[in-house]
């Protein structure tokens, strides 16, 4: 196969602590017709096995990275040249392509895993114990484009057989064969199905746009959405979407409901700064995903006499009022909090100045 063909074939890498779940889940992959590539480098290694490898990831279809304690343990090995891989290729596909899924095998958490961080944009699946279900089957059959072979098609050659124990090896083949039908039954059942609908209580804080004649607010810019995000962040009973995966969309021509569909959220918050000599305006506006119509929108014009008390001021007062859109009932339980944010926005606020007048 040639370096710029694509397969539809799925390559699993994990750590080489992992390899019995990882041969578990490939065993059951390949029964229901899936071609899977194993990542056996810190097993075999060498110059031509990387080469091999390297063009499997450029190739394959999707990449399973499996996921545990163990891998987490691992802050060096092979296997994280390969996820890095992977990781570099999704810089050049469309966003929302289907490629990376994170496979999860323990009760290892998302936000504290040493993953890369393409890992945390996309939905991460779990199989605890390294269990394959076949709803699991069926998911990455219709991710891998749908390859599943039909029942009669699967063999039974991928299970060890000796005259001695013929009669277990008929019952792991029935399994596998059981396992095939359901896998490719439950991928033409969920085919059609739309994702599960984000939290109500959900948000993206996405970059905001430097508008500014000069071009030359974006750190501003940045700085105010991250202050707003970490703001939100604080709400009880409120999904905020992490930076880095609000940031990767940053320059991209995506559309909203596109946007909202990758990061799982049911609201996006877009803002953008203007800058005219030393006053800055900057737009806030609150997006529904589900119909890209406007719920809230804001606008503020400040003077740019202390850059951080503006940051402060116009975080503050967003957040104030997107908490009681988008989270009414911890409005109560979060005033103190928030209090608490405000005060400190504005004394962090009040001693940078203070530095800056006495420097």
């Amino acid at each position: 196969m040639g370096a710029g063909r694509e397969s539809k074939a799925v390559f699993l890498s994990y750590a080489s602590e992992d390899s019995e779940p990882a041969q578990r889940i490939a065993s059951a992959l390949k029964s229901a017709g899936i071609e899977v590539w194993i990542d056996q480098s810190e097993l075999r290694g060498g110059d031509a096995w990387d080469a091999s490898r390297r063009r499997q990831i450029r190739t394959c279809a999707l990449f399973l990275p499996l996921i545990s304690s163990r891998s987490d343990a691992r802050l060096e090995g092979y296997f994280r040249r390969a996820w890095k891989l992977a990781a570099d290729r999704t810089h050049d596909m469309a966003a929302g392509r289907p490629f990376l899924v994170p496979v999860v095998i323990d009760a290892t958490r998302e936000a504290a895993a040493h993953v890369p961080e393409e890992f945390r944009i996309v939905q991460w699946m779990r199989l605890p114990d390294a269990v394959p279900s076949a709803q699991f089957v069926a998911r990455i059959a219709g991710l891998a484009g749908g390859n599943a072979l039909p029942a009669a098609h699967v063999s039974s050659s991928a299970v060890p057989s000796s005259p001695s124990r013929q009669p277990r090896a008929w019952i792991v083949a029935g399994a596998a064969l059981a396992l095939a039908v359901l896998g490719v039954a439950g991928w033409l059942r969920h085919r059609g199905t739309p994702p599960p609908a984000p939290q109500p209580q959900s948000v993206a804080v996405l970059p905001f746009a430097d508008l500014s004649e000069q071009r030359d607010q974006e750190l501003f810019a940045d700085g105010l959405a991250e202050e707003v995000r970490d703001l939100l962040a604080q709400v009880p009973d409120l999904k905020v979407s992490a930076r880095t995966s609000s940031f990767y969309f940053k320059g991209r021509q995506t559309t909203t409901p596109e946007i909202a569909r990758v990061l799982g959220v049911a609201h996006l918050l877009e803002g953008s700064v203007r800058r005219a000599a030393d006053r800055i305006r900057v737009a806030v506006e609150l997006v529904r995903a589900d119909s890209g119509y406007r719920a809230w929108s804001q606008h503020y014009d400040r003077d740019i006499g202390d850059i951080f008390a503006v940051q402060a001021e116009i975080a503050t007062a967003a957040v104030t009022a997107l908490k009681l859109r988008l989270s009414p009932a911890a409005a109560p339980a979060s005033a103190t909090a928030f209090s608490r944010s405000a005060r400190a926005a504005a004394q962090f606020a009040a001693a940078i100045s203070v530095i800056e007048r006495t420097a």
